[in-house]
């Protein structure tokens, strides 16, 4: 600051000295205001260009106040530079762990334009790293499920994960996970989980075989068992063991119908059907059926329909689903209790809930319940006949109808079963239907 006062102070000086000596004072002091405004006007042209340039060279020098700019630069650029190479640092890094994943990972600007992926990207996606940068991934994985997806369309519109096999190659499957992050971003990972298909189809396989071959078997026991109960010949003193072999061979050939049921509904995919349920008269059997067992012990059962409310989907795997929730709380509910049934709609779709005023069940184990062989009690569970099947069966049966299962319970106060389906899955009985339903 200094420099620059000294400066034009001494070109004043210098102009009114030459102005006096030649008599032309307003014209020597103005030719040397430009002359020090042209100087500046250079020194700060010089400056523009360094800066356009990006010259790693050393900036112009001139004392005063453009030299102190000029340095407060030097020291932005140097800072810049520091952080810029920090960043690319940390990229590297980040871009040699994602590429050392077992996973296949790509980044997605938005309209889903690749920005980078990592090698096992090419191996289960096909998509090449720099080759495929700024394509879009629609025009690279171009299967109709997976784009759906990628899309967020249809059924997976809320949902976060997908199974499909890899588009390059058929044998692979792949989980696909798409997560959105910052901006219009979305990170898309693809996991090799074909050796965790394969173990649970093994299983799968393993469980419907072993039920087929048990079944034949228990049958015939069963049958024996049975004539021994009513043969008025057979020794009394064997006949309470015979009945508790009897029930217990009637317990074994429920819990294989349910593992057989279950594992169809895992083995196989289900297809859009034209069936439509009349779900009113279905619940009605279930009803009717459920005040049998409730007769026994007294419980009161409460239904209320829509009587113009059904549903498209499987008559039979809807029945077992809401038989399996209206008999668990008969089975689970005391004596004298109240079980309430509704089956109606709103504006978010088709709601089915069972009610009861049992034990409740405790918090921790709400998220597991649905879980196979789970139970919360076990002695009374077995006690009552339970094979742990039924919610297992309730949730595929959901799943396969596009619907989910929500559960209320609170201890001491009851708990409260909701199975909500989608709008896309109703049917007015007013509306046209095939003539099968009609006649």
């Amino acid at each position: 600051m200094k420099e620059d006062i000294w400066r034009f102070t001494g070109v004043l000086l210098f102009s009114l000295v030459t102005g006096i000596l030649t008599g032309q004072v307003a014209l020597c002091l103005l030719a040397g205001c430009l002359l020090y405004l042209f100087w500046q006007y250079r020194l700060f042209r010089q400056i523009l260009i360094w800066l356009q340039t990006h010259d790693d060279s050393k900036s112009p020098e001139s004392p005063g106040l453009i030299d102190a700019i000029c340095r407060e630069i030097d020291y932005l650029k140097e800072r810049q530079r520091l952080r810029n190479q920090s960043l690319a640092d940390y990229l590297k890094r980040y871009q040699e762990a994602s590429a050392a994943l077992p996973d296949a990972i790509v980044i997605l600007r938005e309209n889903g334009v690749i920005e980078w992926a990592n090698d096992k990207a090419n191996e289960y996606l096909g998509i090449r790293w720099p080759q495929d940068n700024m394509q879009r991934i629609n025009n690279l994985i171009r299967h109709p499920e997976i784009a759906a997806f990628l899309n967020k369309a249809g059924i997976y519109r809320n949902r976060d994960n997908l199974q499909h096999e890899s588009p390059v190659n058929p044998e692979l499957a792949l989980e696909f996970r798409l997560v959105p992050y910052g901006e219009h971003h979305k990170l898309l990972m693809a996991r090799d989980i074909t050796s965790i298909q394969r173990i649970n189809q093994m299983r799968k396989d393993f469980i419907a075989n072993a039920s087929h071959e048990l079944r034949s078997p228990l049958t015939v026991i069963s049958g024996y068992l049975e004539g021994f109960a009513s043969d008025d010949d057979f020794p009394a003193a064997f006949k309470s063991q015979v009945e508790q072999m009897r029930k217990q061979s009637e317990r074994m050939q429920r819990l294989i119908e349910d593992l057989l049921t279950l594992s169809s509904l895992e083995s196989r995919e289900r297809k859009e059907q034209d069936e439509v349920v009349h779900l009113p008269e279905l619940l009605a059997t279930v009803y009717q059926e459920a005040q049998t067992l409730g007769d026994i012990t007294g419980h009161v059962l409460y239904l209320e329909t829509d009587p113009d409310l059904w549903l498209k989907g499987s008559q039979r795997e809807l029945y077992s689903a809401f038989s399996n929730l209206v008999f668990n709380a008969v089975q689970h509910t005391p004596a004298n209790g109240v079980i309430r049934i509704r089956w109606y709609a709103d504006e978010k779709g088709a709601h089915f809930e069972v009610e009861d005023n049992g034990p409740g069940i405790p918090a921790e184990h709400i998220p597991r319940i649905t879980e196979r062989f789970y139970r919360v009690d076990k002695g009374r569970s077995r006690e009552r006949g339970g094979t742990g099947l039924g919610l297992a069966i309730v949730k595929h049966v959901l799943v396969r109808h596009q619907a989910h299962l929500q559960i209320e319970s609170q201890v001491g106060s009851g708990s409260k079963f909701m199975c909500h389906f989608p709008k896309k899955m109703l049917v007015n009985r007013h509306d046209k239907l095939p003539n099968s339903m009609t006649a």
